[in-house]
């Protein structure tokens, strides 16, 4: 069995830290770098939920994309619920790691998974990073359709291929103008505009997605705009980076157990509508 500082070692390879935003916490939260790991659990986000399901599993490493302190603080106390946390987690000797936007811009990232939950062909980054010769690592991916279909035919193929959230999906434009070339970006997007416009693309899949942002974008041209879950958008990178561990774990002779959390953790448990369109 391989020691935890071994399997962080292969993960930042995958997401190396020092391609993390400045703003960003990520890499090892609590663990044992001697510790044996056998079991391993991707989720979206290191709540409660997933923490007491690691303790059901037997896992020994939880590997989440959203940090769990991403802001200092000044205390674990358990009563706290970021604290409590912390406490399950040390006493079940359950080592945390986090790539967040170390993993948003990895070639294959965040939204490579997304575009292949939705079966859309990867052509390149939205925003492409700077330092990569190859030109594959970025923020976001322009993507294009084997065929033209509508925004509202997009829009539905988008509700059945992601994971069901309270939300659902919401679409802005004309549900009937065809989509060839769409842009995608897993978790909040709308400060991305921009360089939507810029690519040419036909519509623009992303979560939290704002009003005043996209009242301004649809008057600027006729874009399409889908607002999923935010959870619903990375989480297809939970099952891309359990297998990319899976084959790294084959490679070295680990014999690793990974699994990949479908407990729900979009913050939105219900929806309600007064019969407005859907």
């Amino acid at each position: 069995m391989p020691r935890l500082s071994e399997v962080i070692a292969a993960l930042d390879a995958l997401w190396p830290p020092e391609r993390a935003e400045g703003w960003d916490a990520v890499g090892t939260v609590c663990g044992e770098p001697d510790a044996e790991v056998r079991r391993v659990l991707f989720a979206v986000d290191p709540v409660q939920e997933i923490v007491d399901e690691a303790v059901r599993l037997g896992a020994d490493l939880i590997v989440t994309h959203h940090p769990l302190y991403l802001r200092g603080t000044t205390t674990v106390a358990a009563g706290h619920f970021k604290g409590r946390v912390v406490h399950t987690l040390i006493k079940h000797d359950i080592a945390l790691h986090v790539a967040h936007t170390n993993a948003d811009t990895a070639d294959p990232g965040v939204s490579d998974a997304l575009a292949g939950a939705l079966d859309i062909r990867v052509v390149r980054p939205l925003v492409p990073d700077a330092t990569d010769p190859s030109g594959r690592r970025g923020l976001g991916r322009i993507c294009e359709l084997d065929h033209p279909m509508t925004l509202g035919e997009f829009a539905a193929r988008a509700a059945a291929r992601l994971p069901a959230t309270a939300q659902g999906i919401r679409v802005a434009g004309d549900t009937e103008a065809l989509v060839k070339t769409v842009a995608v970006s897993g978790g909040s997007g709308d400060s991305l505009f921009d360089a939507v416009r810029a690519s040419g693309a036909d519509a623009f899949l992303t979560a939290d997605l704002r009003h005043h942002p996209v009242s301004e974008a649809t008057q600027y041209a006729p874009l399409g705009l889908i607002d999923a879950a935010h959870w619903a958008t990375e989480w297809p990178w939970c099952e891309q980076a359990a297998a990319q561990l899976d084959e790294i774990s084959d490679r070295h002779g680990w014999d690793l157990r990974v699994h990949v959390s479908k407990t729900v953790t979009d913050p939105w448990s219900s929806h309600h509508s007064s019969g407005a369109p859907n």
